[in-house]
């Protein structure tokens, strides 16, 4: 029997809809914070193919989601790439910045494959031991991760988006670069065992329209329909976070299957038939009790009619109690 995210993913409606989060494997979980400690450092944890494995299947064994999403991090890309990255504890990530040719020439798309073996590693195993649950890989999309290349760390990526008006063709160049790169990545992936893969824009909507549709779009467009050559029937799930009204278009442009809303999204905006990912407020999740009640039900409501997958609006937050995970879960699947 085909698994029910994937049912929706086709276009079939389900109640109660499937049901996974982002950062659902995460600070917010003991469990987590254990195996990580265990690890060493973030990235040998995402390398070390039985712990990414581990953290992956722990909030399936916790909470009984209807999928798992791969552990890892968007920006292993540029770092099998050849871009310098590490994570202080507490900061975040901090890259080498690449912001001119030299920089673009130091990177090499042939390390990818060599250099990610792990991740695949890691799919293989989640996939051995997902049973009834649907297993999502995903990659940065490229925009999102180019903010981090270039700016070095995170924040409002001012240097990113000066470069992008700045020297178009140097940025062109770069965002060409990812996409191959992020195609290589998912296909790696898919090949590995994943059933659907997610493109994570998160910072997509600091661009203006016409920047949004050459940086965004275009890529997305892209990539979805190289894996699609490669791989027919396997869904790609696209989410240009704060994409506002060109959410409609991007999804008609970009031949995904489903669009993940961010918590500003209203689904009565975007066209009936297309499926949607969403998008409860992640503070209401936090907040728990009757808030997460009544915005669990106006989330279900506004969705009844069409194909929908019940997630966040964005990721789970470090404080959020287990608890209130635990009790979302009753109420989504609450007849």
């Amino acid at each position: 029997m085909t698994k029910p995210l994937l049912r929706v993913l086709r276009g079939e409606r389900l109640d109660p809809p499937p049901l996974w989060l982002m950062r659902q494997a995460g600070r917010y979980l003991p469990e987590y914070r254990a195996t990580r400690a265990s690890a060493g450092g973030f990235l040998e944890l995402c390398l070390t193919p039985a712990l990414a494995a581990e953290v992956t299947l722990q909030p399936l064994q916790r909470f009984g989601f209807d999928a798992a999403i791969l552990f890892s991090d968007i920006l292993l890309l540029p770092w099998a790439m050849g871009q310098n990255l590490t994570y202080g504890e507490g900061e975040g990530p901090r890259l080498a910045p690449v912001r001119d040719a030299a920089g673009l020439a130091a990177l090499r798309l042939e390390r990818v494959a060599e250099r990610t073996a792990p991740v695949r590693e890691a799919v293989r195993l989640i996939a051995a031991a997902t049973g009834d649950a649907a297993l999502i890989g995903f990659a940065g999309a490229p925009f999102t991760v180019a903010c981090y290349m270039v700016d070095g760390r995170g924040g409002d990526f001012l240097e990113t988006r000066t470069l992008a008006w700045r020297d178009p063709g140097f940025f062109a160049d770069l965002i060409a670069l990812l996409t191959e790169g992020t195609i290589a990545t998912l296909a790696g992936q898919i090949e590995a065992g994943a059933e659907a893969v997610m493109l994570f824009d998160t910072w997509a909507g600091l661009l203006p329209p016409s920047l949004f549709a050459a940086h965004v779009t275009a890529p997305a467009q892209r990539i979805t329909a190289a894996l699609h050559a490669r791989f027919p029937g396997v869904p790609v799930i696209g989410f240009p976070r704060l994409a506002g009204a060109s959410l409609a278009a991007y999804a008609r442009a970009t031949g995904v299957q489903a669009v993940g809303m961010d918590t500003q999204t209203d689904p009565a905006t975007l066209p009936a038939d297309l499926v949607v990912q969403g998008n409860l407020d992640p503070l209401a999740l936090l907040a728990g009790g009757a808030a997460l009640e009544r915005e669990v039900g106006a989330v279900r409501a506004a969705t009844a009619a069409r194909p929908h997958i019940f997630n966040l609006g964005h990721g789970v937050l470090k404080e959020t109690p287990p608890e209130h995970v635990a009790r979302l879960v009753e109420l989504v699947r609450r007849r």
